[in-house]
């Protein structure tokens, strides 16, 4: 905690309908959200140590790819890639179930503790990247996409697969699609001061975070 007037920011709301220009005024805020559920704080618990939170965005006009980035996309160049609102097939779900499996703690219990019933409408416009190999699905992620942003809300992979770096590839594929939408922001959501799991979204260029005073710093 850097500042002499810390306060603790632990907040939440529920909206059904939010449009695009708002959802950009929420994640310009420090917000996230899961399904209609909105929320935002600044302190979390990792590994039983109290951790600031870095709410992360990439500023897409100085974005570029770094070296092992540029090698996650050679290595699935044999994949194909395809972006549409989010439909949640079965074997969207099933991979999920499958990719679940990763975790030791924090296991989320189904694909609906980060999407609504109607994700690609409800609370706003949202996608789903799609990427197979021979029609067989090996990663998916789903986005939101607002005025100006676009806002990264999960990733999943096959977990047998991991050497090829798919929840980076399918990162990336939303980076395109927001660059090829002439967008200028985009969230790819919380980490945490410190080293975490979490550590390979700050391995992106032009890169801010939030200050929690309203302000977006270089990181």
């Amino acid at each position: 905690m850097h500042s002499s007037n810390f306060h603790l920011i632990n907040e939440e709301f529920f909206a059904d309908a939010v449009t695009p220009k708002q959802i950009d005024l929420l994640l310009a805020d420090g917000w996230r959200h899961f399904g209609a559920h909105f929320f935002r704080y600044n302190l979390g618990v990792y590994q039983s140590e109290i951790r600031r939170v870095l709410p992360l965005r990439i500023r897409l006009a100085e974005f570029k790819l770094s070296k092992s980035q540029r090698r996650v996309l050679r290595r699935n160049n044999d994949l194909k890639t395809a972006v549409r609102p989010i439909t949640l097939a079965p074997e969207t779900i099933a991979l999920f179930d499958r990719h679940k499996r990763r975790f030791r703690s924090g296991v989320p219990a189904s694909i609906y503790d980060f999407l609504s019933n109607e994700p690609a409408t409800l609370p706003c416009e949202a996608f789903e990247v799609n990427v197979r190999r021979d029609g067989e699905l090996l990663a998916a992620s789903f986005f939101d996409v607002g005025e100006c942003s676009v806002s990264s809300i999960y990733g999943i992979f096959e977990p047998t697969e991991t050497a090829r770096g798919l929840g980076i590839l399918t990162m990336l594929k939303e980076i395109e699609f927001a660059l090829g939408q002439g967008k200028e922001l985009y969230y790819h959501g919380y980490a945490y001061e410190g080293e975490s799991f979490y550590d390979y979204k700050k391995r992106f260029s032009a890169l801010e975070e939030f200050d929690w005073e309203g302000n977006w710093v270089h990181f």
